[in-house]
């Protein structure tokens, strides 16, 4: 059973996961407004702080979408991470982003209103 509050929409794109003074690099396979499905780096560190910093490199466009992440789920192949904090101008560009794959302005807003009642 799928309990999901926000729509996700596959993503393929090459981000960053900034640990502390480390950048690792990996694929993103999906987005949300709260958070996305990425691959396990092979030099995943044993010990992750507990806030990360997610930097999405939006291809052919000059917009990196940039978020304060948690780890949310982990397996041997990929990792959930939950969306803590968003700057203005990168949640601006990914609701832009869900907006043209989801094809549900309606839909999209209703889950943005719902994001801030719950900050």
């Amino acid at each position: 059973m799928n309990n999901r509050r926000f729509s996700r929409v596959n993503f393929k794109g090459k981000a960053h996961l900034d640990i502390g003074n480390q950048s690792l690099v990996t694929d993103v396979l999906d987005l949300s407004l709260k958070g996305a499905l990425v691959t396990k780096p092979s030099n995943w560190p044993t010990d992750v702080a507990s806030l990360l910093q997610l930097r999405i490199q939006l291809e052919d466009l000059p917009i990196e979408l940039a978020m304060t992440v948690s780890v949310a789920h982990m397996s041997d192949s990929l990792i959930g991470l939950h969306c803590e904090k968003i700057d203005i101008d990168s949640v601006s560009h990914l609701r832009r982003l869900l907006e043209l794959n989801l094809g549900d302005a309606d839909l999209l807003s209703r889950e943005l209103s719902e994001l801030t009642e719950h900050q």
